[in-house]
């Protein structure tokens, strides 16, 4: 055990209340488990809790539509998101609600403490207000450009682009996500959280170490612009909690959401006797406190939330782990690539292990995103655990069974190989509390590769055949069952299912990490069992498959198409403006253009689009010769997915205009302009 048993209370962000988790929610959790597991089988007293973030106006609206309640809708994803986490072995102590009488409690005890502090003000704002719905409209329900960069779609209270924060007044070209009507500006008095009179606090408060340094160099820039008020409240009609003494008036989801925290391990201390809540949140705790979120919820949990805990004289987080965003097959992940892939929709199909073994092969203690690549992904699982780790013991076990009772060895005949196996266990834990998963499997895919060179050194399949060779076979694969043992040991965080078959496999109680520090000796074990099977891709492709199935049930319908002109081509199908607006134009430099071996009608451009290079294939030769390209200007879509041809990858496309042949027209006309700007 360890030498002093820590007090830990670990949370990871709380998934949306208004829609099914895909696999990009479960990088974080799938992180946070593997770190809490670990801490566990240290022998410390870690507690991780979670909770459906159940509030706002996505909610109310969505309730509307399918003509239920809020609370209906709340408690029909609840069962769904519990069904999914256990599907992936996520072990919360606690999953609890926001929509709960702890979060309210909380809410209104933090609010009325910063408030009697004078960290709360009134005054009147201009608001966006949709006139169709008649209704305040949240930040989220207003897209338009970034105020800062441009950026466009970009919701109303943040830039995803830029990370800028700012009010949803600022935006250009709004639109309501909610009618489509240009929203107008309404009065309306709002309560505000007085930020800025943490400023000094949180300046020393993030040169602690509290997160990792891309988030500190983030948050300096937000400190060293000013901070400004932070709007807390939202109008009726919202689904939420009512202001105490605003009739009408309700907390923005974002101030009682990671109070959610508080309110899950709130609940639980109410069912265990032997914890004590304030001895965990009051100022000045020895205990722990972590949260894991992604990169784009950042501010609210660098800034927000530890304001308000100090300002209600709670005690703030230790760190917050920070981690990126998922994509997949280098792309983020996309509905109309048939990408997105819910949680159900794997766990129909696939061994949940698997992904958590992918994602920890993956995963570091940065900000960097994750990708899962689906080949690489069949190919990884199918050799490091099929291949290696589940190979050992099936390599193994039948001797034991059929020659030797099923009783191991009376003694470790490669004692040396054994306490280097057991010895590595102390990097390999300082990895994992580090979060550095990948540098962890590294290592354990390590030792098991030697594990597997011992045996086939050892050869106990053709010592098998020889007479008087008997010990040799017993002490062989007695050893090999043991260095297997220590390899589930470290895996066991990471893979727990498989963990309890190879314990009861073993006949062993369950792995604790100071366990190894002996061998297994004149011990008994059971009949082997497979461990773990390939992944095949038939499995990969039934996945797929089902996401598009999934996506096409739940798309739109197809607008109509518009009549054909006279004398022109016809007209395509209408896009929404939503759809147009996610074309990212820029200007590009032709660095190069040279023809292409075997194509008609192809020029390949090397563009620069401003500090970045990209390779395309236009199909403008019948009216352009490469000398004339070179040096000049162009508008390319920039966003566009790679496409494979058969002359290389396309990285984009060059806009052209014209009826084609020799009267096709590609430059742009303005000289001034600059490589990377963006065509509005």
């Amino acid at each position: 055990m360890a030498d002093y048993i820590r007090k830990i209370l670990v949370t990871s962000a709380l998934p949306y209340a208004n829609g099914p988790l895909h696999l990009g929610h479960l990088v974080e959790t799938i992180q946070t488990d593997i770190w809490v597991r670990f801490q566990k089988m240290q022998g410390h007293d870690c507690i991780y809790v979670c909770a459906d973030d159940a509030h706002g106006t996505p909610i109310m609206l969505r309730a509307q539509n399918e003509g239920i309640t809020p609370e209906e809708l709340i408690a029909r994803t609840d069962r769904e998101h519990r069904a999914d986490f256990d599907g992936f072995l996520i072990n919360f102590d606690n999953f609890h609600s926001t929509h709960s009488d702890e979060n309210k409690e909380l809410a209104e005890l933090i609010y009325t403490r910063l408030r009697d502090g004078g960290y709360i003000k009134t005054r009147t704002i201009k608001q966006a207000y949709d006139p169709e719905k008649e209704m305040f409209l949240p930040d989220r329900f207003i897209k338009g450009n970034c105020p800062k960069c441009g950026a466009e779609d970009q919701y109303g209270d943040n830039c995803e682009v830029c990370g800028a924060t700012y009010s949803p007044t600022d935006l250009k070209n709004p639109v309501s996500a909610v009618s489509g009507a240009t929203p107008i500006e309404k009065e309306s008095e709002h309560y505000f959280f007085d930020l800025g009179a943490f400023g000094d606090m949180l300046k020393a408060w993030t040169h602690e170490e509290h997160m990792q340094p891309a988030i500190r160099h983030k948050l300096n820039e937000w400190l060293d612009g000013g901070l400004q008020d932070w709007d807390i409240s939202r109008d009726a009609p919202y689904f939420g909690f009512e202001i105490p003494d605003a009739p009408n008036k309700y907390f923005y989801v974002w101030l009682d959401a990671p109070i959610g925290y508080l309110a899950s391990f709130k609940n639980l201390c109410a069912k265990r006797e032997d914890l004590d809540f304030d001895s965990y949140i009051k100022e000045g705790s020895d205990t722990e406190m972590y949260h894991f979120i992604g990169k784009d919820i950042a501010y609210f949990h660098t800034l927000f939330w530890p304001a308000m805990l100090s300002g209600a004289g709670f005690r703030k987080p230790s760190a917050v782990f920070v981690h990126g965003f998922l994509t997949v097959n280098g792309q983020k992940m996309s509905k109309s690539r048939g990408t997105f892939i819910q949680a159900k929709t794997y766990l129909d199909h696939l061994n949940p292990e698997y992904m958590r073994y992918y994602f920890a092969a993956k995963l570091g203690s940065g900000i960097d995103d994750l990708d899962l690549n689906l080949d690489d992904f069949m190919a990884r699982v199918n050799s490091d655990l099929v291949g290696k780790v589940v190979n050992i013991a099936s390599r193994c076990a039948g001797f034991i069974k059929k020659k030797f009772d099923g009783k191991l060895a009376a003694q470790c005949s490669e004692i040396k190989l054994y306490e280097e196996f057991e010895a590595h266990g102390r990097l390999i834990a300082e990895l994992y509390e580090k979060r550095e998963f990948n540098a962890a499997i590294r290592e354990i895919m390590s030792l098991a590769d030697r594990a597997n060179q011992y045996i086939d050194e050892k050869k106990p399949w053709a010592l098998a055949k020889e007479e008087g060779r008997e010990q040799e076979v017993h002490d062989a694969c007695s050893v090999g069952l043991n260095l297997f043992r220590i390899l589930i040991t470290y895996l066991k965080p990471v893979l727990p299912h498989m963990a309890e078959q190879a314990e009861a496999f073993l006949n062993i109680p369950p792995l604790n990490w100071l366990d190894i520090a002996q061998p297994l000796t004149d011990h008994e074990i059971n009949k082997f069992k497979p461990l773990m099977t390939r992944i095949e891709q038939d499995k990969i492709d039934a996945v797929l498959a089902d996401t598009q199935k999934l996506l096409a049930a739940n798309k739109p319908a197809e607008p109509k198409k518009t009549k054909k002109g006279n004398n022109m081509d016809p007209i395509a199908d209408t896009i929404e403006f939503d759809d147009f607006a996610k074309i990212d134009l820029r200007i590009a430099k032709i660095i190069k253009a040279e023809h292409v071996e075997g194509a008609d009608k192809l020029l390949q451009l090397t563009l620069d689009i401003g500090g970045e290079t990209r390779n395309v294939f236009a199909g403008i030769k019948s009216a352009y010769a490469p000398e004339e390209l070179e040096g000049k200007l162009t508008v390319m879509v920039a966003n566009l997915a790679p496409r494979k041809m058969r002359f290389g990858i396309s990285e984009g496309m060059v806009l052209a205009a014209g009826p084609g042949g020799k009267d096709l027209f590609v430059l742009h006309p303005d000289e001034g302009a600059q490589p990377g700007m963006r065509v509005k």
